[in-house]
């Protein structure tokens, strides 16, 4: 499978080649920060190949020292993007930046006992189409 995606301003363009193994919402503190929302919801695969399509030099990684969390994202934007972990044997796309639809749904919810208080019975909040008046 093919997959397309890209950031927010357009800058950075990029297309993934192969399937994802598994698709995580993950509620760890590192994770709300880095997404600024209650959770990060990232797919992840060993044999699938990332291109970037359109620019490559627009993209930063950030890796916390001492640990094994990173992430990548647009410069202009600050959009996240994909990145390779484990010496690049793993990569992790945030779903959010890919424009293809993905069948895949997330297969669990990581850190649960780390969410943000507010990130609870959160079905039970209205839901609008659109900005509410």
């Amino acid at each position: 499978m093919n997959y397309s995606g890209g950031c927010l301003c357009g800058a950075v363009r990029f297309e993934v080649e192969g399937d994802f193994e598994h698709f995580f919402l993950c509620h760890c503190a590192r994770c709300r920060k880095g997404s600024g929302s209650s959770n990060a919801a990232n797919l992840f695969a060993r044999s699938a190949a990332l291109r970037w399509l359109s620019g490559e030099s627009m993209v930063a990684v950030y890796e916390l020292p001492g640990s094994r969390h990173g992430r990548a994202f647009c410069k202009a934007c600050g959009s996240p993007l994909p990145t390779s972990q484990d010496g690049g044997s793993l990569l992790v796309v945030p779903a959010g930046s890919l424009e293809t639809d993905l069948a895949m749904r997330p297969q669990g919810h990581l850190f649960m006992a780390s969410r943000a208080s507010w990130d609870d019975r959160l079905d039970e909040v209205p839901r609008f189409d659109a900005l509410p008046d």
